[in-house]
Parts: structure tokens; sequence; C-alpha cells
């Protein structure tokens, strides 16, 4: 017996990496994140399983349906919607089920952010613009953010920032980073990306509140924010260029 730890992708179903399906597939327990899973990964569940909604549940509570399916000898799908690495709150499950002697394993998912980024059809990493992207967030009424991680601070990259979890805090977003970034540096809101009613604002740190305000967006949105997402031509990437040689493109040798 086993818990598999896996990423259910950021909202379509077919996002899911096919060893997470194939794992959900054959468990006889299924637990899963509430609203943030769509019920059609849950469906892939078989005939029977025990399907769990853990949104309502206390950590112990999730903990107790993964001990009493270990006792049964049963595998558990346990599904964390994105890529489980990020925001996951799955280290402290890892534990207490280490401490209980309850192997288990991650399977990766589709992050929000790449999500996002195909749904904009740009690259988050120009050559000499940006080369650097920064996942983060702010504190709300979650844990509070270490000492140093502040978005004043993260902001003198000038590099693309992923800010998760921060959509009630878009006015304090924009304030910290209007600094270095500028008023006319891009802004971007995705809301609910790959899901049926996915929504992107595209704006500004200038304008980017208003838009927001105006689409009605409160929760479940990722802000994107960097020179980058501008769209704008930027130089072309050494990787293909004729002049560059590498191992699998040696340099032609000369009659």
């Amino acid at each position: 017996m086993i818990v598999h730890f896996i990423g259910a992708g950021p909202g379509a179903p077919d996002l899911i990496t096919v060893r997470g399906l194939r794992l959900i597939e054959r468990c006889p327990v299924c637990l899963y994140a509430g609203s943030l899973v769509p019920a059609e990964i849950v469906a892939a569940a078989p005939a029977g399983a025990v399907v769990v909604d853990t949104a309502p549940l206390t950590l112990d509570e999730i903990v107790a349906h993964m001990a009493a399916a270990y006792r049964k000898g049963q595998e558990v799908a346990r599904l964390h919607s994105g890529d489980p690495s990020l925001y996951g709150a799955i280290a402290e499950q890892m534990r207490r089920l280490a401490a209980l002697g309850i192997p288990f394993d991650v399977t990766p998912g589709v992050p929000s952010f790449a999500a996002a980024a195909a749904a904009l059809r740009r690259e988050l990493t120009l050559p000499e613009v940006a080369q650097t992207v920064i996942l983060t967030r702010t504190a709300t009424r979650s844990s509070a953010m270490p000492e140093g991680e502040s978005l004043e601070r993260l902001a003198a990259s000038r590099a693309t920032l992923a800010i998760h979890l921060s959509i009630a805090n878009l006015a304090r977003v924009v304030r910290a980073l209007a600094p270095q970034y500028g008023a006319s540096c891009p802004a971007i809101v995705a809301y609910r990306v790959s899901w049926p009613d996915e929504r992107i604002v595209e704006g500004t740190l200038g304008d980017i509140r208003a838009k927001v305000k105006a689409a009605g967006i409160t929760r479940t949105a990722l802000i994107l924010v960097g020179p980058a997402l501008a769209g704008e031509a930027a130089p072309d990437s050494r990787l293909y260029a004729a002049d560059h040689h590498h191992l699998l493109r040696p340099r032609q040798s000369r009659a």
C-alpha cells in the first residue's frame, strides 16, 4: 500500500499527466482538493472507490483516511491542483505519513503559471529581457512570508513574477512593484486557466486593478508581472543560431 500525491494540473482534465491518470484509475481510495480538481479527473477512480472531498476536512482527518486505507492494504490517490510542489500543503501530510510508517510518492503536475503562459502564448523568459521567473505569493490569512521575501525586495530583480494566492492583495502588489517595474510594465491576471470559465485580464501595473475590478475577479487567479510579458520582439536565443556550436551541432570543418 502507498499514498500517491498527484498533481492534477491547472483544471483541464486532459492536462493531467498519463502517470497521474493511471494511478487514479487503479486506486480504491481517492482524496481530492474540492473545487480545485475537476470532476472529470475524479471520475477516473475505479467503480466502487471511496472518493472524499478534503476541502472541509482538517489535516488530522485527511491523514486518518490515509491511515485507514493503509490498514486495509489499499492504495490512495491524493489529488492536489496544479503541481503539488507549489503551495500544495503536502509537506505536513508527508511528515505525518512518515511518522506513521506509511509509504508515499509524488507525481508532478502542470503548474498554473505554465498553463497561463500557454494560454497567453508567451515565453516567460526572453533573452536580454528576463531570464528568471520568481514564483511567490503574499500573506493574507495564510502563513506569513519569510523575512527577505517581500515583493519590494523581489522586484529589484525585474524578473518575471508569478504571484499566487494574492488576487485579494492586488492593490498591495501594485504598490510594491510599481517603483521598480514602472506603471507601464505589463501585468496580467489569469483566472481559472484551462477551465471552461477561464478569463485573462491583460493590462499594466497602472491599470490592472481597475480592469480586474470591472471583471469581477476576486479569487482563484494568478498574477503575472514583468517586461517579458509585453510580447515585443527580443533578441533571438543563441540556441539555434547558425554560428552557435555544441555537441549535437558541431562546428563544420573547412575543406
